[in-house]
């Protein structure tokens, strides 16, 4: 596989426009054979069918034996290449951007895990900067906003979190702990609802416009009910941090099973969920409610060895990550490994799609700009080669990651 890079430009046009030609495209529908894509000023301005296309453009791209996706989306991810989102600075989190654009995303949550409020704030500080800067920086995966991973999660399922930063909820005082980003951007937090206060808790932070995921958590169906009333209609790496499916006891994995109205996030890295278990879930719950996400700490793209992560030393051994008590400490996956897994699956390419991009675009609120190739969208978009890597990632219309092997 080539790319074609053309030098025309046309005088008529005001700013520089790019083509993709003989492009594979998924959209939200099917996938569409021989089309051509055009992106003007950050958006899709024309899709066409058996590359009817301009001829004179200022530059093009030849998408020959690749297939375009829209950008992946990544709800969950802690860090990379040796950062730490819980103590990066604007900087590093700019690094681990520019890896996970390497890697197809193009849209990213910085994820926090329970730390003291003096670490909360700088963490904060260092995404909010980032926010505001990252137009002005080299082409990266955009920070949408921020996800807190807990701190009003189960003490009972904390995984590799530290207990000793959890809360439970009283008031909406309570809530002046975690600080807010201040350029407006989004804010998810992962919660148990069994926590005291859970319920009020879920209640106060709709109010406030927070998105509320349900995780590490061993809730009854009847207070995933009422969780579910309160607004929370999603779950955060589901099946890992969550009591297990007992016959007698359901239990969030049953009720999340069994419920249409709520979504789920996987990590589909062949190590916190079973190949069989990752379709038993897409059985369940079809495409349309799964996202993929990598759940990725700081020594994603490193390879194994010891690491200081979060206070103590996490193993990474054959892509398996440990901490001291032996709990699975996130993971040094990818999104591109999780939507290589699903592929490996036989799952359609269309439904890998939703699950990447459509789906997660949807649940932040933002699906009518990202999340699917679609004219009037957003140009973030990734081209895989048939072996599943990376041949182009653009990110607002601009060439984020480019792999020409001439």
């Amino acid at each position: 596989m080539r790319f074609l890079s053309l030098a025309v430009r046309i005088k008529a046009m005001k700013t520089e426009a790019l083509l993709l030609k003989n492009v594979r495209l998924i959209s939200p529908q099917t996938i569409i054979e021989d089309a051509s894509v055009l992106i003007e000023n950050e958006r899709i301005t024309r899709i066409n069918f058996n590359n009817d296309t301009p001829q004179e453009l200022s530059n093009a791209y030849d998408l020959r034996q690749t297939t375009l996706y829209p950008g992946f989306i990544d709800l969950h991810i802690h860090g990379a290449v040796g950062i730490d989102a819980n103590a990066a600075d604007a900087d590093g989190l700019h690094k681990v951007a520019r890896f996970l654009a390497k890697n197809g995303v193009t849209s990213w949550l910085p994820t926090l895990v329970p730390d003291s409020e003096e670490n909360y704030q700088r963490a904060i500080e260092a995404i909010d900067a980032l926010v505001r800067t990252q137009t002005e920086r080299a082409p990266a995966a955009h920070a949408l906003g921020v996800h807190y991973e807990g701190p009003y999660v189960s003490e009972k399922q904390c995984g590799a979190l530290h207990t000793e930063f959890f809360k439970t909820f009283t008031d909406s005082e309570d809530l002046k702990s975690l600080p807010r980003l201040q350029s407006g951007a989004i804010h998810l937090t992962t919660l148990a609802p069994e926590i005291a206060g859970g319920v009020e808790l879920i209640e106060e932070l709709v109010k406030q416009g927070w998105i509320v995921s349900i995780g590490h958590t061993r809730a009854t169906a009847e207070i995933l009910d009422r969780a579910l009333r309160a607004g929370a209609r999603h779950m955060t790496h589901f099946m890992n941090a969550m009591s297990p499916l007992h016959q007698r006891a359901p239990g969030p994995i049953g009720w999340g099973l069994l419920n249409k109205e709520v979504g789920v996030d996987i990590i589909a890295d062949g190590v916190h969920l079973d190949p069989l278990v990752l379709k038993l879930i897409l059985r369940c719950k079809s495409a349309e409610r799964v996202s993929l996400i990598s759940d990725a700490v700081a020594a994603t793209g490193l390879g194994d060895g010891e690491y200081d992560i979060w206070g103590e030393t996490i193993m990474v051994e054959h892509g398996r990550t440990r901490n001291a008590r032996g709990s699975i400490a996130g993971s040094v996956s990818t999104m591109l490994d999780a939507v290589r897994m699903m592929l490996s699956l036989d799952v359609p390419a269309e439904d890998v799609a939703r699950m990447a991009s459509t789906n997660p675009a949807r649940l932040l609120g933002l699906d009518t700009d990202y999340g699917s190739i679609e004219e009037g969208k957003r140009a973030d978009l990734v081209a895989l080669d048939d072996e599943g890597r990376v041949r182009l990632t653009l990110i607002g219309g601009k060439v984020a990651f480019e792999d020409n092997p001439g």
